[in-house]
Order: C-alpha cells, then sequence, then structure tokens
C-alpha cells in the first residue's frame, strides 16, 4: 500500500516576533492619535513600544512598511470574520459590516487615520486596502476588465468617502445603519457590473 505524503506543518510565528510587532502596531496607532503621521518618528515608535532601533529594523525598514503591515493585519481579520451577511445575501462585499464596526470601536484611532493630520500616504494605503477588499469580492461577470476595475474603484471610493463622513460628522447613526446604507447604495452599482 502506498503512503500517503503527511502535510507539512505550517510554519511556526515566533511569540516574540508577535509580541514585538503587536508592540510597534500599538505605537504606531497611539502616536498617530496623538502627532498625525508626520510626527510619527523611527525614535518615538521605539521608544513607545520600549524596543531598541535595531530590533525595528529587523522586522520594518520603515514607519511606512509598518503601517502597511497592520493594515495588512486589519485586512486578515476583516477576512477572517468576514461571513456572508445578512443584509447581502449573495456574500458580496461580505466585509463591511465587520470593517464599519471596527471603525466604530477605534474611532480615534481612524479620526487619525482619515483626517487631514494623517497625510495622503496613510489616506492612500486605506484607500488601497479597501480597493484589494472590494476586488476580492468584486461580481462575476463582469465582460470587461475596466468595468470591473472601474466597479471596484468606485465601490472602494464611495466606502471610504462614507466612512470619512461618518467620523467627522456627530456620529448618531450607528454601524449597522451606515452598513445597510451601504450596500442599499451599492447593490444597483453591483447588479449593473454584473449584467455590463
Amino acid at each position: 500500500m502506498k503512503q500517503v505524503p503527511a502535510r507539512p506543518e505550517p510554519p511556526r510565528v515566533d511569540r516574540r516576533v508577535l509580541r514585538t510587532r503587536g508592540a510597534l502596531r500599538d505605537a504606531l496607532l497611539e502616536l498617530m492619535v496623538e502627532r498625525g503621521w508626520d510626527g510619527v518618528d523611527i525614535q518615538s515608535l521605539c521608544t513607545r513600544a520600549n524596543i531598541g532601533r535595531s530590533t525595528f529594523y529587523l522586522h520594518y525598514p520603515n514607519k511606512e512598511e509598518l503601517l502597511k503591515g497592520s493594515l495588512g493585519d486589519l485586512r486578515a481579520a476583516l477576512r477572517a470574520q468576514a461571513p456572508p451577511s445578512a443584509a447581502e445575501p449573495s456574500g458580496q462585499l461580505a466585509f463591511v459590516g465587520g470593517l464599519i464596526e471596527h471603525v466604530h470601536q477605534q474611532q480615534h484611532v481612524f479620526r487619525a487615520m482619515l483626517g487631514r493630520r494623517s497625510g495622503h500616504f496613510v489616506q492612500d494605503r486605506f484607500r488601497e486596502l479597501l480597493v484589494d477588499l472590494v476586488a476580492e469580492e468584486r461580481p462575476a461577470g463582469a465582460r470587461r476588465a475596466w468595468q470591473a476595475q472601474a466597479t471596484v474603484n468606485y465601490l472602494a471610493g464611495a466606502l471610504f468617502q462614507l466612512l470619512t463622513w461618518w467620523l467627522a460628522a456627530s456620529r448618531p447613526q450607528r454601524p449597522h445603519e451606515i452598513e445597510a446604507l451601504f450596500h442599499a447604495l451599492s447593490r444597483p452599482i453591483l447588479q449593473m457590473s454584473a449584467s455590463a
């Protein structure tokens, strides 16, 4: 009888690496709230995270890559917790509810990320995250690639603007109301894109 090869185990991540990266991520978010993006430097990140500069550079070449890594962690968390939504039975844009709830819970951080003090780099990286998330769930069936890309960017831009408005407003709306509104506004776009 032929023996089936065992599946290789996934590589184990060193707990110290996870702790260090978590401390740096937390330091970045705290400092962005306090100082804005331009006020964050490597030394302040290291001081806040209680690590040395050489340790920082073992993990990230600069603060921009640290931000990208932090947004990558957010993306992975949203993907992991995005079951098909009751509001959207097809499962399209299922990440939106989790994102809006996360923005609501971490509103001070997102105000710093999406507000004027954040700078274009932070806003551009957040927009890229939204484009990637929407693209993963873009409707199948668009005949032309440019139309599918246009739809993805349109929906990501609309979500970005809706979140920015919601954070700047007095926010009497609850997260589920914002999610329902976004899905209601997006549904015709998704239907049109699928039939284009």
